[in-house]
């Protein structure tokens, strides 16, 4: 077994990696960015690492950075979490051809071979498994899709090659939406994977999302540990997930169970990962492989009692699975709920900030909380939205729902906006909890009404103001080396130290227009109005533009945000370029 094991990766995730490995007996070693210097993750472990500034590509997504640091601590294996690096088969690479250096994580040729989804779909269709009608190639031009649609009708899925999670997946609805969801699609390709490849599929209107558990050892072993139910989703995100599902028979339950064995056998792949299928009519079809832990393994966890990221250690150890297929018993019922800083009456829209003033997460039988923020803690807005993950359990579905709805009357947070009303007003919900809901429900069917007005009642401010005490506690952070070192000091009669000056007027929410900002002598400017990652200029120097026309492009949370201009005029000066991060009320264009 390994000695010290660095994860690359940060918040619930690395802190879940860590405790796998503590109760291991295996040392743990944190990277993290510039914004993350007080996260959880670099509590929990061992030793913590600085890998670069706040922006992903510069510090999480620095393969270097990341592999000196392990050379720093004596690690001798390296595990990815989900995100990030997780899928990324030269990574992968890197670090098994590193000098004592082991890979948690299938090998690079599998990763590529089931990662990539074009591959992926032929790997599976050789196999023998279904697959959703579509190509098994990248496509050219908006010609591909048309002839596609003309072949299968619309809606048409536009899919990144490289891409999960919902990122790169645009839905085609018409023939005049064909260019702009291209586009779209293979910038998200680009920015996120670095490939703008794109390949089609017939998009099914109302499946179920059903996904397989795997594990893989190195001498050959194929487990799967049961499904979960993904159905309850937004623009393609996961909210809740839920074991097993509750739409299968026995039957349809051990087709797709051994179709996922079967394929992932055939690929030679090795460590956990999951094959995710679109269930319709009693039917199944292959989606997509993913060659890592995922956000839901906690409810496979729950309804089998075997720790996942354990068995990835021993697994990248080169131990052998000790469990046959038939000892896998699934055992009872849980659902997973993913606790987002997001406003979900105004579209989900990402917090901004705040400060968890109380945190007081749910307890008792059947109830777990994977996070990494504490109680002070500021929310970090420049990675994912999730903050934690509530997993609940029970003897059935309907005690599993009962017992979810009991932790949520405790799940106390204030100081950041989540969306726990949302959950609240779900587990009422009469399609949810009859389990008839579709990967659709969401978007098109649950009332907005209904949403706010849990937000309403449910919903607790996100301003994170107070006044200041006699006593101020105040953390610093030391580095020695690039080595990070926490120091608390308690000042008693002091104020507390001001924070940066700026703009009083909260943000408009995502999608709508902000008042101009003036610059005197340099035209008006048009300001971003949350942080994200800019993914297109759509406009020159030059132009001229109207109101309601579109700039930009910023990327926030998962969400393509359009930035659009509130007045017409000619624009004088652009201030980002593609790729680009970007803080909430920096500039990026000025029109005259």
């Amino acid at each position: 077994m390994f000695d010290k094991v660095l994860v690359a990766n940060r918040g619930e995730i690395a802190v879940r990696v860590m405790r796998a490995a503590r109760e291991l007996g295996i040392e743990t070693v944190a990277v993290y960015s510039e914004a993350d210097k007080h996260g959880g993750h670099v509590r929990y472990a061992d030793e913590a690492y600085n890998v670069g500034p706040a922006r992903a590509a510069d510090s999480y997504l620095d393969q270097e950075a990341v592999i000196e640091a392990a050379r720093r601590a004596n690690a001798d294996a390296i595990h990815p979490g989900y995100g990030f690096l997780a899928e990324n088969p030269s990574f992968a690479d890197r670090v098994e051809d590193a000098d004592g250096l082991t890979w948690v994580g299938p090998p690079g040729d599998a990763m590529r071979k089931l990662g990539e989804k074009t591959q992926a779909r032929q790997a599976m269709d050789a196999a023998d498994v279904p697959i959703v009608p579509g190509t098994t190639q990248p496509i050219g031009g908006p010609d591909s899709v048309e002839a596609f649609a003309e072949k299968h009708g619309y809606p048409v899925a536009i899919k990144a090659v490289g891409g999960g999670g919902g990122r790169g997946m645009k839905v085609v609805e018409s023939p005049d939406e064909i260019r702009e969801q291209l586009e779209s699609a293979k910038r998200e390709g680009e920015a996120y994977f670095d490939n703008s490849a794109v390949y089609l599929e017939q998009f099914l209107d109302s499946p179920k999302h059903v996904e397989i558990q795997i594990i893989a050892d190195q001498h050959g072993n194929v487990r799967h540990l049961g499904e979960r139910d993904c159905s309850l989703q937004r623009r393609q995100q996961k909210i809740v997930e839920e074991g097993p599902s509750p739409i299968l028979d026995d039957d349809l339950r051990e087709q797709i169970g051994e179709a996922a064995r079967r394929g992932v056998r055939e690929a030679a792949y090795e460590n956990a990962g999951t094959v995710e299928f679109l269930v319709e009519d009693g039917e199944f079809y292959f989606l997509e492989v993913n060659t890592r832990i995922q956000v839901e393994h906690t409810v496979t966890e729950a309804i089998t009692g075997i720790d996942i990221v354990k068995w990835q250690l021993r697994v990248a150890a080169g131990e052998e699975l000790d469990f046959e297929q038939g000892d896998v018993e699934i055992d009872g019922h849980a659902v997973e709920f993913r606790i987002n800083a997001e406003n979900a009456s105004e579209e989900f829209t990402p917090a901004t900030g705040g400060t968890l003033e109380t945190y007081d997460p749910p307890d008792g039988i059947g109830v777990r909380v994977d996070d990494a923020l504490r109680e002070g803690d500021d929310l970090v807005t420049d990675y994912d939205s999730m903050i934690a993950k509530l997993i609940v359990s029970g003897q059935d579905r309907r005690e599993a729902l009962a017992r979810s709805r009991r932790a949520f009357e405790e799940f106390d947070i204030e100081g950041i906006t989540t969306i726990i009303p949302f959950h609240r007003m779900l587990l009422s919900d009469e399609q949810f909890v009859e389990g008839t809901h579709t990967t659709d429900y969401l978007d098109e069917e649950v009332d907005a009404e209904r949403i706010a007005a849990a937000q309403e009642r449910w919903g607790q401010p996100s301003d994170g103001g107070g006044e200041s005490g006699e006593t101020v506690e105040r953390e610093f952070t030391v580095e020695v080396d690039g080595k990070r070192f926490a120091v608390n000091l308690e000042e008693h009669g002091a104020s507390e130290v001001a924070a940066q000056s700026g703009e009083a007027t909260p943000p408009a929410p995502a999608g709508e227009d902000s008042a101009p900002a003036s610059a005197p002598g340099d035209g008006e400017v048009v300001t971003a109005e949350m942080q994200g990652t800019i993914l297109s200029v759509d406009v020159e120097e030059g132009d001229e533009v109207q109101a309601g026309d579109v700039l930009c492009v910023l990327e926030a949370m998962k969400m393509e945000n359009d930035v659009v201009a509130s007045w017409g005029g000619t624009v004088s000066e652009i201030h980002v370029e593609p790729e680009q991060s970007v803080d909430m009320g920096d500039t990026l264009v000025t029109i005259d």
